[in-house]
């Protein structure tokens, strides 16, 4: 499978296409990166150098792709964080490049937004433009809880209010959700959910919570479950081996005691889960 990946870069650590782009290539992916930014390290430390690029040198990599005769070979477009209104534009316009060329094309969209901790921490265009232009056109969606209740403007507090709030989402054009994090009143103590949901049903699937922040896991969360679940179509499947493989990232991560995703060190649970938590059908 081929994936046209736009996203930002960094040199040191792992979010963006610098999270994304290994795993991906670790099942045996073909991944074309494009850069929206090019960082030092991400901006959770509070600075950073390096470029914004520009959003007709994003749209000029993606016209070189084109015009190698390459977009008709893309199967997935994926994109997670949008730093502006016109990088924005630019990945709607890769994306339609792509359907026209290869009409049975998906783009998955990560919403990013914010989290419930620190509320939403991007500029206030950004969720008009998710919300109005961008999840319209997506396949797939990968928000967390939060970012499910922003964009459809409900407050998912529960498995029920949760997948209506997934309904909504759907309504709106996407086919299949995936929610990352889903936090409710009932869940088992110490633990945190994801639940997908397609056209063939919905399914939850619970991990013990690791007690650690660590950025860039949601971008490759993303990107596994669009692997996983584009090669197979079987959404149940894919949040099995996606869930194992990050929780063990995440695991290995917070066992090494360093802030950066212990990316490379734990690429054979990308290749070879360990299938370590059960999937409930709840729909």
């Amino acid at each position: 499978m081929k994936i046209l990946s736009i996203q930002s870069s960094v040199a040191y650590g792992h979010v963006g296409n610098s999270a994304a782009v290994f795993p991906l290539q670790r099942l045996g992916h073909e991944v074309w990166p494009v850069y929206t930014v090019h960082f030092s390290n991400h901006t959770g430390y509070g600075a950073w150098r390096g470029p914004l690029l520009a959003a007709e040198d994003v749209r000029d990599v993606i016209t070189g792709i084109e015009e190698r005769g390459a977009l008709e070979q893309v199967d997935v477009v994926l994109s997670g964080y949008q730093g502006g209104e016109e990088i924005g534009d630019v990945i709607l316009d890769a994306v339609a490049r792509v359907k026209r060329a290869n009409p049975a094309a998906t783009y998955t969209c990560d919403p990013v937004m914010g989290n419930a901790k620190s509320g939403c921490f991007v500029h206030p265009a950004i969720p008009v433009l998710l919300r109005e232009r961008v999840v319209p056109q997506a396949d797939l969606i990968t928000p967390n809880q939060f970012e499910l209740g922003f964009l459809t403007g409900t407050e998912p507090t529960d498995l029920e209010s949760t997948l209506a709030s997934v309904d909504a989402a759907r309504a709106m054009g996407p086919s299949s959700v995936l929610v990352t994090s889903v936090e409710r009143p009932d869940a088992e103590e110490d633990t945190l959910e994801m639940l997908a949901v397609t056209p063939d049903g919905a399914w939850l699937v619970a991990t013990p919570r690791i007690p650690m922040k660590a950025n860039g896991s949601g971008d490759v969360t993303a990107a596994l479950f669009t692997g996983h679940y584009r090669s197979t179509g079987d959404a149940a499947d894919a949040l099995a081996r996606t869930t194992s493989s990050v929780w063990d990232l995440l695991r290995t991560t917070h066992e090494s005691g360093e802030r950066e995703l212990q990316l490379v060190q734990s690429q054979e649970y990308y290749a070879h889960p360990r299938m370590q938590f059960e999937v409930t059908r709840v729909r």
